[in-house]
């Protein structure tokens, strides 16, 4: 299956559910001062979970553009250097408002993984919520039990708290979750040792793909747990995977989500993917870094050095920094990828077509910039070394290149 045709099959099996397809929200949040970007599926009906406003559908389903980058959600420093974290992602998600609940949850994740996408059960594990002491939560035994009509025992797990019970940020609704990963490693390996014992163990093979989070709390500013006024479910599935598992590959880069960028990047840099790992590394960040600047811009962020924008900034220069150093490119480049990026995605995000003009410009813009500041860091590196005799860099001058290279 291509990525659309399994974006697709995952909202048409919730709206056969009943459930309501709705637009992703910006990736740029401007009307909640705990969050600066949406990171989850969930963000754009926290007024729901709370109480303070009413859904028009009790069911909902849809494929969110997210961001983690920055607070308690931050997957930036492990993007390019594995294959399987993003910055910006899509999170495919179904909701229910006081509706349905954790029986009809974990029934329909099972049905569409196993029936509908073909998924070998065998290749699956779930976690459940252990319970926590210390906040006075409970083993989330009926989970374990709605979860054992489906799969057997030893491919149940419980979860700590830092896996298994789910919070925005610091604040905001939460609660229990259970995590759904696939083991893809080959069967020689999976005879030596067992999937159960590389759950949530950051193995690139032994991934989560889906998280079903039964909101039942809110977590107040002193830290403290209050019961929300309903239950609710909100689950959010990583849609990269999800192709990787589909299309049988090891990486979310060997996907179609990304071989269109990294072709493109192969041939505007002249480079190859697949020779060499520092090379590797430095075309995964950029084809995940175009797609995080590009869908902020569209959503009304320009890169800045203060905020949010600073953020957009920092990931663009991690970007150009990389090309810079292991793709050798010292002209603007990056602004190049935008038109793939919306040839490929626009009709589910049409802001990438409508916007491509002020996508491709900023980002032009800020290449040139920040390729000056490079330059004159070089130089700047090289002329504190000449006149430094015993190698040591003073704090002061290596602060002013701290400067320098484009880092407030």
């Amino acid at each position: 299956m291509t990525a659309k045709e399994i974006r697709k099959t995952f909202l048409d099996f919730y709206a056969s559910k009943e459930h309501t397809i709705v637009q992703s929200a910006p990736m740029v949040v401007k009307d909640d001062p705990t969050l600066m970007f949406t990171n989850a599926g969930m963000n754009q009906f926290k007024e729901y979970f709370l109480g303070n406003a009413t859904s028009k559908s009790a069911r909902i389903t849809d494929t969110q553009k997210c961001l983690r980058v920055s607070g308690k959600h931050n997957d930036l420093e492990e993007v390019g250097k594995d294959t399987y974290h993003h910055t910006m992602f899509e999170m495919l998600g179904n909701w229910s408002f006081g509706n349905y609940f954790k029986e009809e949850a974990i029934f329909w994740a099972w049905e569409l993984l196993t029936d509908v996408f073909k998924i070998d059960k065998n290749m699956l594990y779930v976690t459940i919520f252990e319970g926590d002491k210390t906040e006075g939560l409970e083993r989330d035994t009926e989970a374990y039990n709605f979860w054992k009509e489906h799969i057997s025992d030893d491919h149940i797990i419980n979860g700590n708290k830092k896996d298994n019970f789910w919070e925005m940020g610091e604040q905001g609704p939460c609660g229990p979750c259970s995590e759904i990963h696939i083991d893809i490693r080959s069967e020689e390996e999976k005879k030596n040792l067992s999937g159960a014992e590389l759950v949530n163990k950051d193995h690139p093979l032994v991934v989560e793909i889906w998280n079903l989070v039964f909101m039942q709390f809110n977590r107040k500013a002193n830290g403290s747990l209050e019961k929300l006024p309903a239950q609710h479910v909100d689950t959010g599935m990583g849609f990269e995977r999800l192709c990787m598992v589909l299309q049988n590959k090891k990486s979310n880069y060997d996907t179609d989500v990304f071989t269109p960028l990294i072709r493109e990047i192969e041939a505007v840099t002249n480079s190859q993917y697949g020779k060499d790992e520092e090379v590797d590394i430095a075309i995964r960040v950029i084809a995940d870094h175009v797609r995080a600047v590009s869908f902020a811009i569209a959503d009304g962020q320009l890169p800045s050095n203060t905020g949010a924008g600073y953020v957009i900034r920092r990931i663009l220069r991690r970007a150009i920094r990389y090309g810079f150093t292991f793709l050798d490119t010292k002209k603007p480049f990056i602004y190049r990828l935008v038109h793939t990026l919306s040839k490929q995605m626009g009709d589910v995000f049409p802001e990438l077509v409508s916007e491509i003009n002020l996508i491709t410009n900023v980002i032009k813009e800020e290449e040139n910039s920040f390729l000056r500041t490079l330059e004159q860091g070089l130089v700047l590196l090289d002329t504190i070394i000449e006149n430094t005799n015993d190698k040591l860099v003073s704090g002061e001058k290596a602060f002013e290149l701290y400067d320098t290279f484009g880092f407030q």
